[in-house]
């Protein structure tokens, strides 16, 4: 098997659509096809069920799933291993940030880091956290810099690079900013705007609610944490965002109730070789870590 077939193989099962891997590969839609073709004629049999304008899986597909993710990773795996011999800091780098962390902590590290290795391409990726943890696990991205998850996959090395304290916030007009002090449990009488119910903050956030028999009233639900700065700004609802965000635009609440952190870091296959470029950019985030995610950690 090639390795051309096997990735047009995977762009179209990932995609579901001939044209969408096309465009994916920067090939014509009859170029993708032909590599299906020579691949279903190497194993003799059907990959592909093609009902309408929808493509399935055939029995024969879904096995080779998986094992054409492995083989492809174990080829990449082998093509760093044999570039790190030169010792060059050189090379494509694959890495993928939550938007929060492109924003608010990696510019000044990646600044610094394209000066130092000027003959490294970034290939940046902004994704969810949850979709980097996947990327990584799947052999697609080689670094991913997100919120860690609460209970990280054992094939993952996660590592936090800072710690952020979520603030309880509200618009300066909104009813709760006239208290002073606050029990958890009068803010489920509001409205709350929160990041979604997958992704990992939303699940430290309802664990500490669920811990005291409280149900999360959530009126609105987004992955990216300005829009909810935004929402919680205009009144629509309190909020949790990082204490970064809070200051002169917010009211932030006085709460009773310990404080809600939620560490920020890298994370990498534990079984992936990486290239002299990613081991460089960990040596970067290693350096930049805060005296609380190296707290956080012990």
């Amino acid at each position: 098997m090639d390795t051309q077939s096997l990735q047009a193989f995977l762009a179209v099962a990932d995609s579901g659509s001939f044209s969408r891997a096309a465009e994916q590969l920067h090939l014509t839609q009859p170029a993708v096809s032909k590599r299906i073709a020579v691949l279903e004629g190497q194993i003799d049999a059907r990959l592909f069920d093609r009902i309408g304008r929808r493509v399935a899986l055939t029995e024969a597909g879904r096995l080779l799933l998986p094992r054409a993710r492995r083989i492809l990773v174990m080829v990449d795996d082998s093509r760093r291993a044999l570039g790190n011999l030169s010792g060059d800091v050189a090379g494509r780098l694959t890495l993928a940030t939550s938007h929060h962390l492109g924003l608010h902590r990696l510019p000044p590290l990646l600044e610094r880091y394209t000066r130092r290795h000027p003959e490294v391409r970034l290939d940046l990726h902004f994704l969810d956290s949850e979709q980097a943890y996947q990327g990584v696990l799947d052999g697609e991205l080689e670094i991913a810099a997100a919120t860690l998850a609460p209970h990280p996959d054992p094939q993952l090395e996660t590592v936090p690079v800072w710690v952020d304290r979520l603030c309880f916030v509200c618009a300066e007009d909104h009813p709760l900013a006239r208290r002073r002090h606050l029990a958890l449990h009068e803010l489920c009488d509001h409205d709350a705007v929160l990041p979604g119910p997958l992704t990992f903050t939303r699940t430290l956030i309802e664990s500490r609610f669920a811990a005291a028999g409280l149900d999360l009233p959530v009126a609105i639900s987004t992955n990216y944490l300005e829009t909810l700065k935004m929402m919680a700004s205009i009144g629509l609802g309190w909020s949790l965002l990082p204490e970064s965000m809070v200051a002169g635009e917010l009211h932030e609440l006085d709460v009773d109730h310990p404080p809600i952190h939620r560490p920020l870091g890298y994370l990498v296959h534990r079984s992936r070789t990486l290239s002299n470029a990613a081991r460089a950019m960990l040596d970067m985030f290693d350096a930049a870590r805060t005296p609380e995610a190296l707290a956080w950690q012990e």
